[in-house]
């Protein structure tokens, strides 16, 4: 949002009416119906407007993943209305002048990503002219007019159930420092040989290969009471407040990718302990550990940490040993009792040294017979 007159992008010289000479016509129709408004402001102008220092609203335009704009008239009536909100919350206290470039950043970061999926999942393919002798040009305006406004109120709708779910988990955090350093189980899920994959498969064979396991990780983790932090191609990162619920995802998953042909093997590592959690990612000793053991565990197999299994054995989702449930079966058949039902059995491995963090005694998890 600043001045420069560096000649690229939205920093050529403006023409005489203060709008860039080089824009697309169609570009910038859609960009009014979009936006809802004209472009009226230079950087300079939107800011006086909104009652902020060019160096604030600089800071909120690029937290929010935009360039630099130049000189030229390129910014709404809505440009100056969110600068105007964002720094009345500052004005106010209720956010830091850090805080509301966080929130700049986040939700810019967050909504690239899904305009993005967006034009490349469906809009290219719905913009292809249904009739011979129509160009995309006249099918795209038209489409986006319709699509506007159900996609909003859409979006809407979903991030209002998304603000409920998370401010649920942290007013139930047993105090204050728990609601920013929580004890979770993180984990992640690595395709086996992806690299050799990118060598072999066309472009497109890949991306369709990467859709589907992101789908399907994404699908178990949600259905499973999981939350998906991210994807990174060949691998995804989730957590759980509950251990079970992350082993139960972690084998189902297994499961489910040694059931399609097309798919390559999947390993998993599960760690549990502290978690930073900052703008919707995960950070700490835990993460790492949940990455190192995703990179030693055997094919179609869940290694574990030794703190993930205390906590499944002391909510009693899994014995000690086969031996102990062993004993607490005979025990219990004696008494005329139900014996105790497990749902995972834990097999410990090799102590071994692992990089950056010491020894680490990993444990095999797997699902016990019967208790799919």
């Amino acid at each position: 949002m600043t001045v420069d007159d560096t000649g690229s992008g939205m920093g050529r010289n403006p023409a005489p009416d203060g709008t860039d000479p080089g824009e697309d016509p169609l570009a910038l129709r859609l960009e009014q119906l979009i936006l809802g408004a004209e472009r009226r402001y230079t950087p300079f102008q939107a800011a006086r407007s909104a009652g902020v220092s060019m160096e604030l609203a600089s800071r909120f335009w690029r937290a929010m993943g935009f360039a630099d704009i130049g000189q030229a008239k390129a910014l709404t009536e809505a440009d100056v209305l969110a600068l105007r909100r964002l720094a009345g919350l500052v004005e106010a206290g209720l956010l830091s002048e850090a805080m509301a470039v966080q929130v700049a950043r986040s939700t810019g970061q967050t909504t690239a990503r899904l305009a993005e999926w967006q034009i490349d999942s469906f809009l290219e393919g719905l913009t292809e002219p249904p009739e011979p002798g129509m160009t995309r040009t006249e099918v795209t305006y038209p489409l986006v007019e319709l699509l506007l406004p159900e996609l909003e109120e859409f979006l809407v709708y979903v991030w209002r159930r998304q603000l409920a779910a998370a401010t649920g988990r942290v007013v139930q955090a047993a105090d204050d420092e728990e609601m920013v350093d929580r004890r979770l189980a993180v984990g992640f899920a690595d395709l086996v040989g992806f690299t050799r994959l990118t060598r072999r498969l066309e472009e497109e064979e890949l991306g369709e290969l990467v859709e589907a396991f992101e789908t399907t990780a994404a699908d178990l983790v949600a259905a499973r009471g999981g939350r998906l932090i991210k994807t990174l191609g060949d691998e995804v990162l989730y957590a759980a407040d509950d251990a079970g619920v992350a082993a139960e995802i972690a084998i189902r998953l297994i499961e489910t990718m040694a059931n399609d042909e097309t798919m390559p093997e999947l390993r998993v590592g599960i760690a549990f302990g502290t978690v930073t959690t900052r703008m919707g990612d995960v950070f700490g000793t835990t993460v790492n550990l949940a990455s190192r053991l995703t990179s030693i565990a055997p094919r179609d197999a869940v290694l574990v940490d030794s703190a993930f299994a205390e906590e499944l054995i002391r909510t009693g989702e899994a014995p000690a040993s086969e031996a102990e449930a062993a004993e607490a079966a005979a025990a219990a058949e004696k008494e005329g009792e139900q014996p105790p039902t497990y749902r995972f059995a834990l097999q410990p491995m090799w102590q071994r040294p692992v990089r950056g963090l010491g020894v680490v005694e990993p444990w095999l998890l797997s699902r016990r017979d019967g208790t799919a």
